[in-house]
């Protein structure tokens, strides 16, 4: 019997490295693997043009898309991109922003459109610890460090209230914080002018890895940005296929995990990052074996939170339920 053949997109990370080597295949499957030069490019040409079979999706444009009620796809409980996202947000520091309180009625950049991922988990984050309210500031929309219209190719809900408007062109969200054009930026990337050493930029929690650590140990959750999605019509018509898919996804993170604990007996000789290796420990006092979980149950809590945050900022309709969003195939892993 002839193996179908896929398409499979994604970044190319630490929990994809062995698809994209190819020391991990997916069983019973012609599967080729592509990436693009940014993620939003992966995620345009799935959304737009269908170039995939499956394919890594932010969860923000999932959702918008399965809002619309003609939804190709359906998710897999994959999750190849984790952020914690306290460290995402900036201020310019003549701003007079000491505190996440201080961000009330302000001027905020963000990147793509209203309610991107970081920024969903970022704003939920400082409703939930710090009464943030997204309504009451002006959200700017645009490019980080070139310029750049919305994203065109996805629905941009947001609450009648809110007032969204796009940058004024040929103009970046980075320079626009560099020059208090903006007040605070949230964004997934850091900008150019930090990289630089600007003395006008700052992230709002300066000790931002004291800041996720707490939350993660106060909440649980290790913030979820992007999914699996696989076209509907594939799964009905290979269902063991899209199971060998989520396999290899599961053993490509799982090998990269298994690395690092090899590496561990080496003190982490095979990176250049200093005291890796005391890092790894620390992280692992905090984490379970693996901290890095694919599957509904070890990661409920999380996807359930970004469910509610999605439709308290108003870029849901209703909320969705875990149930509704994922392949019910998977609803036992």
């Amino acid at each position: 019997m002839t193996e179908p053949a896929i398409d499979i997109a994604g970044y190319r990370y630490d929990t994809t490295r062995a698809l994209f080597d190819g020391s991990v295949a997916v069983d019973g499957v012609d599967a080729t693997m592509h990436t693009g030069a940014t993620l939003p490019e992966i995620f345009e040409r799935m959304m737009r043009r269908r170039e995939f079979t499956v394919a890594e999706l932010g969860l923000t444009f999932y959702l918008r898309m399965l809002d619309t009620g003609d939804c190709p796809f359906i998710a897999l409980p994959v999750f190849p991109n984790r952020v914690f996202r306290h460290s995402c947000v900036f201020v310019n520091v003549h701003s007079g922003i000491e505190r996440p309180e201080d961000l009330v009625g302000r001027r905020i950049g963000e990147f793509g459109t209203y309610g991107q991922d970081s920024g969903v988990w970022a704003k939920g984050i400082l409703s939930d610890d710090h009464g943030f309210a997204p309504e009451r500031n002006e959200w700017v929309i645009g490019g980080l460090d070139h310029p750049m219209a919305p994203f065109d190719f996805i629905p941009h809900p947001h609450p009648s209230g809110v007032r969204v408007t796009p940058a004024p062109d040929g103009t970046t969200l980075n320079q626009m914080i560099e020059s208090g054009e903006i007040d605070a930026l949230f964004t997934a990337n850091v900008p150019r002018c930090v990289l630089d050493g600007s003395p006008n930029v700052r992230r709002l929690f300066v000790d931002h890895e004291t800041a996720e650590r707490d939350y993660h140990r106060r909440t649980g959750i290790f913030p979820i940005m992007h999914a699996v999605v696989v076209e509907r019509d594939f799964l009905d018509a290979h269902p063991e296929a899209v199971r060998s898919v989520y396999r290899a996804f599961v053993e490509a993170k799982d090998a990269r995990m298994q690395q690092y604990r090899h590496d561990r007996l080496l003190y982490e000789v095979t990176t250049m990052v200093p005291w890796m290796n005391a890092l790894i420990e620390r992280n692992l006092s905090c984490f379970d074996d693996d901290w890095w979980p694919y599957g509904i149950a070890d990661n409920r809590h999380a996807i359930d939170t970004y469910l509610r945050y999605h439709h308290e900022q108003g870029l849901s309709s209703r909320r969705w339920t875990i149930e509704e969003i994922f392949a019910p195939a998977f609803s036992g892993t």
